[in-house]
């Protein structure tokens, strides 16, 4: 027997704010446990929420970004469930009047385009964090206590882990391009839970649905679904019945394991938030926003293709984060060659940051500096090996590579005045040389350069003394 299955996204994403979304406590990561917070975030008797308007703009922002139809009216509603992380035993959300509705993104999986639904998406609190000790002790860090987060649910439109991998890929850069959020799943900026159900081919009813939970790699996510769709279907052809439940991933045996069974929108009671009165959402605000909003990584990769001529690859690379997609764009616009520009981002500079494990705001290296840089390569000021050695001094130390060249001599030398002399003389020292030459073996010319070079410290430009070498070998 034949089956199909549907799948379908909770995906949360930490919002970039500088505080919480119910109160004034700072958000950052790795700070020490419960230093970020405060009597709100504790849920102390008497305190009162009110809301961080910060929030609701990257919320629209992504609603923008992903087509969806933003409310004009909104409102907090409560979802009630006890949490040992959760000071107040109720999550302050949105149900019944969400941010926004009926979005969609546009996935390419299996060589076809296809359109994936977003039912809705909506603001609310994270809980607190935690951490179960080895001495029978658990503790408890409220730092990430109100945080803000936006959920993103999908339409049950995904057919296979393939297209469900490609969904979320496209859905990390489409908030990640608005700068909404930094979508670092290490961090738990970006959580997924997916659910999928099966059923047999042709049955239009849809099966039960199996939850999965705080998924952290995309690659957890396929071969999670990959799994289920094969331990449901033994357990429909067995004659048994799938479960309502909440299953986990074990990354060990690359396999699921039950949790809970699931509960129903019931078991939540969920009820307006009566601390908080709706909010409206005015068409001005959103035409403002939506006029700040960030190119998109589509709208940036046709420039890098279409307009500068960079390769696919290149352009991929660079799109990799909306940092690394600024820093190039900033470079390009201080006068740097963009095909150059490219070359450095994507070998020295990834290098670097790899090797240190840094991101590019903790380094010194500026877009100035870079396109300062490779205007001195595209001049011939500095050869390609000399600008290794400003790269380094520059990223080190944010040191101008312009100053650093011109205090330490590294002009490079390109007067064929002075180096055609130099050339007549290396040739005249060394007639093997010649010989080989005439003989056909290129081996030749790489040595007399390497003479040249010698004799010029490195600062002779290859371009010109393979130039004149070869004018000078012709004639003997």
């Amino acid at each position: 027997m034949n089956f199909k299955s549907t799948i379908g996204f909770e995906v949360h994403f930490e919002l970039k704010t500088k505080s919480k979304i119910f109160s004034p406590s700072p958000v950052s990561y790795g700070a020490k446990p419960n230093t970020e917070t405060n009597v709100i975030d504790w849920a102390m008797p008497g305190v009162l929420p009110y809301v961080n308007k910060d929030v609701y703009r990257l919320g629209i922002m992504v609603a923008l970004a992903t087509h969806a139809h933003i409310l004009p009216t909104t409102h907090f509603d409560r979802k009630n469930y006890y949490y040992p992380d959760s000071p107040k035993a109720y999550q302050i959300t949105q149900f019944f009047q969400p941010l926004a509705r009926d979005g969609y993104v546009e996935i390419e999986s299996h060589g076809k385009k296809k359109r994936i639904g977003i039912h809705e998406m909506h603001i609310e609190e994270d809980a607190g964090k935690n951490t179960h000790g080895t001495n029978g002790y658990s503790y408890v860090d409220l730092n990430r206590q109100g945080v803000p987060l936006l959920e993103v649910v999908s339409e049950p439109e995904i057919a296979d882990p393939d297209e469900g991998y490609a969904y979320l890929e496209k859905l990390r850069k489409i908030v990640q391009f608005t700068g909404a959020s930094d979508v670092k799943m290490e961090e738990g900026s970006m959580r997924v839970d997916t659910n999928i159900s099966i059923r047999p081919a042709g049955q239009k009813e849809l099966g039960t649905k199996v939850e999965m939970k705080n998924l952290n790699s995309f690659e957890h996510v396929r071969k999670s679904l990959a799994y289920e769709e094969k331990r449901q279907a033994q357990v429909l052809l067995s004659g048994g019945r799938v479960q309502l439940s909440t299953r986990r991933f074990d990354e060990a045996t690359g396999k699921t394991v039950l949790e809970r069974v699931k509960e129903g929108d019931a078991d939540y009671r969920y009820f307006p938030e009566p601390d908080i009165a709706p909010d409206h959402i005015s068409q001005e605000w959103i035409d403002e926003i939506k006029s700040t909003l960030p190119r998109s990584a589509e709208e940036r990769y046709n420039q890098y293709v279409n307009e500068f001529g960079l390769k696919k690859y290149d352009a991929n690379v660079l799109l990799q984060t909306k940092e690394s997609s600024d820093f190039f764009d900033q470079t390009v616009a201080a006068g740097a060659d963009p095909q150059l520009a490219a070359n450095w981002m994507n070998t020295q500079v990834n290098g670097y940051l790899n090797d240190n494990r840094v991101e590019l705001a903790d380094i010194k290296l500026t877009p100035e500096h870079l396109a300062a840089m490779i205007k001195l390569i595209k001049d011939g000021t500095i050869s390609s090996k000399i600008a290794k050695k400003v790269f380094a001094e520059t990223i080190a130390n944010g040191t101008d590579p312009k100053k650093y060249v011109e205090d330490k001599g590294m002009v490079q030398l390109s007067d064929t005045s002075v180096l055609a002399p130099m050339v007549k003389e290396v040739v005249d020292n060394n007639p093997q040389s010649v010989e080989d030459f005439k003989n056909g073996k290129d081996r030749a010319i790489g040595y007399l350069v390497g003479q040249l070079m010698k004799q010029t410290r490195g600062k002779a430009n290859p371009k010109i003394i393979n130039k004149l070498l070869n004018e000078e070998l012709q004639k003997r």
